[in-house]
């Protein structure tokens, strides 16, 4: 598996409305390694709600925006890809991307490298869903966060 055709391909961010972002910087620690060594996927699916929320942020939903306004986010479906694993002391980095976003649904994707080798280690798409936390249903999101959300958007990721 070669790393161009896993990782996003930088001819394609070239034409695309907005490029990857880079939404989380970390490390892989020994206590988050299964018995063969490898970081287990727990932990790849908390380092990708940790730049979940990061993403979200740049589109308007930040921790403020959510209290003051009763409003919540819930994933209804998430997939992931593992590609490569990763061991204690890997540096990682996270990039991310909005594929879509919908009057109260916004898909998006984030994919993990190896920060040293560039590796693709994991990708995941995501959909969420804006929430009225008061009623516990879905609500439409505000203009201002679709209009911060489309200029997010890329052809990338899916």
């Amino acid at each position: 598996m070669s790393r161009e055709s896993d990782s996003l391909d930088t001819k394609k961010s070239e034409n695309s409305t907005s490029a990857p972002i880079l939404t989380s910087l970390g490390v892989v620690y020994p206590w988050q390694c299964d018995h063969m060594g490898h970081m287990n996927v727990m932990w790849y699916t908390g380092k990708f709600d940790e730049a979940t929320w990061h993403l979200l942020a740049l589109v308007g939903l930040t921790p403020s925006y959510l209290r003051d306004r009763n409003r919540g986010m819930v994933a209804v479906q998430q997939e992931t890809s593992y590609k490569r694993e990763l061991r204690a002391g890997d540096l990682i980095s996270i990039h991310s991307g909005v594929l879509e976003i919908r009057e109260k649904v916004i898909r998006f994707y984030h994919e993990m490298l190896n920060a040293e080798t560039r590796d693709l280690a994991a990708k995941t798409i995501l959909t969420g869903v804006h929430l009225d936390t008061g009623t516990r249903k879905s609500c439409p999101f505000p203009a201002e966060i679709l209009e911060l959300g489309r200029k997010l958007v890329t052809r990338n990721g899916s």
